[in-house]
């Protein structure tokens, strides 16, 4: 479902959501280095904090069932209140596939599949709350768009869009619209994650200082030089011509949320370095000796196998991400030290002094004592749902993210995760490549909420303090 940048120009000309008299705002840190990407422009509404219109039953279109679709169709079906109308691939067998996944829980979806513009179809349907993205990466800003603009909220895999273009994009449809538009990325919904937010937010490592995160995941030959993962080999091919941090979301998005980003703080600029690419090409080569099929991927642009981008906040905060695909390495962790104290995972430790780490029991305390209400609802709903996978891999895992987005538009209450939180995440992607082409020079990071993050209020309601919670597992 690959778009090219014609067809994507020609959508935000439809949709009226092209960037031409929005009143953006280019801004420099001095006339020698002008920044090269607008930093804020003019809220039309602010979507932190804003509710939907209550609905008892989330009617569901999902447009990508391959790898991660398949999972997303097993996940929301196995939420109370969700009902999968309809199923959107280009290859039919995967669309059936999908739905007899489903079809013991009573879903009965259409069917669309066929050609390139079936997922216009499903989202032009006048009986659909929500479109659920899982297509290949430069797809997401068009559907997601595309389903706003027909008044349905979006939900799509990460990234929710690859150029500051369409960062911009997303904000002002979703403002314009008032539909949700929602990243389905790691966060601090639920998990290790929600207890050290409810940490930091009771004090516990006193004031934040430092963050670190990363996606270190060996995917050279199981997930890149795979003839069978991706379709058109969309994956290998936006590891080509681009030297930066490619997936910043699965680590920078719980730290976003750790210091308040946009609710208090925001991003001030980055910087980003790449290193060359010393297993790319070497192993299109090797493939290539034996299958005439890597040959066109021979001496190609690979990007760097390590990328390390840091970030500066406003209030004077640093945040370090990394970036690494192809190594055979372990998959990283992440770190956050404050004033009081530091976590670092893989395993999971924390310390309050230089001295060393708390014990284990001090530690299995200290989670039991900060464990939110969030977390407590979701894993008791959990253990007393009867369909839900619990095993298997996560894609098939109902997650808290999932049942929370749904718990929410079903009681009318503010979603914890939003367009801005999307935006500024998908953003470290164009900067840090602006950054590693421009020898690592810092560049500014967008100011998606216009400025209103200096009196927004606290997203993801860890406590359920607002209400929310109720919402069963199938």
């Amino acid at each position: 479902m690959k778009n090219s940048r014609r067809d994507f120009l020609k959508i935000a000309a439809l949709t009226g959501a092209g960037l031409a008299g929005t009143g953006m705002i280019g801004c420099s840190r001095g006339a020698k280095n002008p920044n090269p990407f607008p930093v804020t422009h003019k809220q039309m509404f602010n979507m932190s904090g804003y509710a939907a219109p209550r609905l008892d039953v989330v009617r569901v279109g999902i447009v990508g069932l391959g790898n991660r679709g398949t999972g997303t169709v097993s996940r929301l079906a196995s939420i109370e209140g969700v009902e999968i109308k309809a199923l959107c691939d280009l290859e039919p067998e995967r669309v059936k596939i999908s739905a007899d996944l489903i079809s013991h829980l009573g879903h009965k979806p259409d069917f669309y599949s066929g050609n390139e513009n079936e997922w216009k179809k499903m989202c032009e349907r006048k009986d659909l709350d929500l479109i659920a993205i899982v297509t290949p990466w430069d797809t997401h800003t068009p559907m997601c768009v595309y389903a706003m603009e027909n008044d349905k909220h979006a939900y799509t895999e990460l990234p929710a869009a690859t150029t500051i273009e369409e960062c911009w994009q997303l904000v002002e449809t979703s403002e314009r619209t008032r539909k949700h538009c929602i990243q389905m990325s790691a966060n601090n919904l639920g998990g290790m994650g929600a207890v050290l937010l409810n940490m930091v937010r009771e004090g516990f490592f006193g004031e934040l200082i430092h963050a670190e995160g990363c996606y270190i995941h060996d995917l050279l030959l199981d997930f890149n030089f795979t003839k069978t993962m991706y379709h058109n080999m969309w994956r290998l091919n936006e590891n080509i011509g681009r030297h930066g941090n490619l997936y910043p979301q699965h680590g920078l998005v719980p730290v976003i949320q750790l210091l308040d980003i946009n609710y208090g703080d925001k991003m001030d600029y980055l910087v980003s370095v790449s290193s060359n690419d010393f297993m790319m090409n070497e192993t299109a080569k090797k493939l290539a000796a034996e299958d005439d099929f890597w040959e066109e991927f021979v001496d190609r642009e690979f990007r760097g196998n390590m990328n390390v981008t840091v970030f500066r906040t406003v209030k004077g905060r640093s945040i370090v991400m990394q970036h690494d695909v192809t190594s055979p390495r372990p998959r990283g962790g992440r770190l956050f030290s404050g004033t009081k104290g530091i976590y670092q995972s893989g395993p999971d430790r924390i310390a309050t002094s230089h001295t060393g780490w708390v014990s284990d029991e001090e530690f299995n305390s200290l989670v039991e004592k900060y464990t939110p209400e969030i977390v407590k609802r979701f894993n008791e709903l959990n253990r007393l749902a009867e369909s839900v996978d619990r095993g298997g891999h996560s894609y098939y895992r109902t997650s808290p993210t999932d049942w929370r987005i749904i718990d929410c538009l079903r009681n009318g209450l503010p979603m914890d995760l939003d367009v801005y939180e999307a935006a500024v995440s998908s953003a470290a992607t164009p900067l840090s490549v602006w950054s590693v082409a421009n020898r690592s020079n810092s560049v500014d990071v967008p100011d998606f909420t216009s400025g209103a993050w200096q009196t927004n209020k606290r997203a993801l309601d860890i406590g359920l303090e607002g209400g929310g919670g109720t919402t069963r597992l199938i």
